[in-house]
This record gives structure tokens, sequence and C-alpha cells, in this order.
């Protein structure tokens, strides 16, 4: 019973500490990426397959939502991302998902909270990074939104492993 216990604790301070790191490592990439992006032009870096490139988001995905009024984009991803993910921790939490869905949990939950925090505090979200080929390029991006897709992979992926395993 106590090594469970432990296990337990174990689990949830890597969890904690996967959620105060990609939340630090996201707020101090964006202040770098505004003190010193902003206003120079974009960096480009192998062969332009990887670019820093300053942009302020005040829509969603791929600025999904940047032309609404104001109230209705506090309402739509402030209130509504703030539901989403106390709502995906709760269930996360109480079904007792498997350690690999917890840290995609845990990684996106810090992802969308570290966005959110953005939004609530200055109204958009600070982008900086561009990945691509060519002309096929991903929308302009953060730290905060890698963390979400691999947070996101990761319950995919969990999932997927948990049904083949039924």
């Amino acid at each position: 019973m106590i090594g469970t216990h432990m296990a337990r604790i174990g689990v949830r301070l890597l969890l904690f500490i996967a959620i105060l790191a990609t939340i630090g490592c996201d707020r101090v990439t964006k202040h770098i990426a505004s003190t010193t992006l902003a206003d120079a032009p974009s960096r480009s870096f192998l062969a332009d397959t990887f670019r820093l490139e300053y942009a302020e988001n005040t829509g969603a995905f791929l600025s999904v939502g940047a032309d609404w009024p104001r109230p209705v984009r506090t309402a739509v991803f402030g209130v509504g991302n703030t539901v989403l993910l106390a709502a995906l921790t709760v269930v996360a939490v109480r079904r007792r998902w498997p350690r690999m869905a917890l840290l995609g949990v845990a990684l996106f939950v810090a992802g969308g909270a570290s966005n959110l925090l953005d939004r609530i505090s200055y109204g958009m979200v600070i982008d900086f990074m561009n990945v691509g080929v060519g002309p096929l390029r991903t929308g302009i991006f953060n730290v905060a939104d890698v963390a979400i897709m691999l947070g996101a992979g990761l319950l995919v992926f969990e999932g997927y492993r948990s049904q083949r395993q039924a």
C-alpha cells in the first residue's frame, strides 16, 4: 500500500514538474521573442526550414476568430478554454487514466494554460516559430502550441494502444 502511494506521489510530482517546465519555457521564449523579434525581420535557419518571426495572434489556431469582436473572443477563447482544460483534467484524474495519457493531459493543459494567460493578460498570444519546406509551411506557433500538439498526440497514441490491448 505504501509503495503504491509513493508511486502516485512520484507520478504527480513528475506531472507537476512537466507542467511547470512547459509553462516556464513558453513564458521565457515568448518574452525573448517579444524583445528580440518584434519589429525585426524574420530569421531563417537550416536552408529556410525553420524561421523565427514575431506575430501577435488575437485568434485561435491559425488565427481562427481573430476578426471576432473582443467580447466574443474572450468568451470563446477565455471562458471556453478554461472550461475545456478544467474538464479534461477532472476526467483524466477521476478515471485514473494511464501515465502516458496523464502526461499528454499535463502537456495539453500546460500549453493551453500558458496561452490562456496571454489571452487574459494581453488579449492575444505571441507566436514566433514557423517550419516548412518551400511554400509548404506551418502557421506561426509557440512552445505552448508544441506542448498542446504533443499532449494531444500522446492522448491519441495511448487511446489507440489501450484499444488494441482490450
